[in-house]
């Protein structure tokens, strides 16, 4: 199995490479052909949050509904699809920070109770515990 880099899921989210977004669009379907699968890391998932608030300006509900249908996609397997779907969950009920949103629900799927921040808006997110 072959993982991805957040650069392979900005293009093929965004298009804004028309040649790259092409090269990603038939890796998939080949691979989707073939039965197989590409790994996507729980750190790419964070990266990919920052980079498509923060260099495209894309609304956040565009970003958790594209989250949504990407894990959902056959040739594509996710370190933790279950942190994924509370990190779909919360996001839908708050407007804190998509990134902190995730970093939190990693170690919540672990069995920690809160993530300790000095971070005083992450610390406002039921998931954190402010120091």
């Amino acid at each position: 199995m072959k993982a991805l880099d957040t650069n392979i899921l900005v293009r093929f989210l965004t298009g804004d490479d028309t040649v790259q977004a092409q090269k990603v669009y038939r890796l998939f379907k080949e691979a989707e052909a073939k039965r197989e699968r590409f790994f996507v890391p729980l750190l790419v998932m964070l990266e990919l949050l920052w980079v498509l608030e923060a260099v495209y300006d894309i609304p956040r509900n565009e970003i958790v509904e594209a989250i949504n249908e990407l894990i959902y996609l056959p040739v594509l397997k996710f370190e933790n699809t279950s942190v994924l779907r509370m990190f779909i969950k919360n996001a839908a009920n708050n407007n804190h920070d998509l990134s902190d949103i995730l970093i939190a629900c990693a170690p919540k799927s672990n069995g920690c109770s809160v993530v300790l921040t000095f971070d005083k808006k992450a610390a406002q997110l039921d998931l954190f515990e402010g120091l």
